[in-house]
């Protein structure tokens, strides 16, 4: 399985803060980005958010397998 981890208006939106989704060969970091927005339209904003792989900050191309953990982390503002 893959561990999805969402943050701040991701978490909110969804209700969760985690999701578990089984792995598709080839898949990676914008493969799986499009796929949660299809599954959970209410996480639309997505795109905008900073995708880290195994706690390191990824590309949209880095490959994801089965038993890694990927999070999506919005951008942040404050004052």
């Amino acid at each position: 399985m893959i561990r999805v981890l969402l943050f701040a208006e991701l978490e909110e939106r969804l209700g969760r803060r985690e999701l578990q989704l089984k792995p598709e060969n080839g898949l990676n970091v914008e493969g799986l980005r499009e796929r949660l927005i299809t599954d959970y339209p209410e996480l639309q904003g997505i795109e905008n958010a900073m995708p880290a792989v195994n706690e390191e900050y990824a590309r949209a191309d880095t490959k994801v397998s089965d038993g890694d953990t990927v999070a999506f982390i919005p951008p942040v503002s404050g004052g």
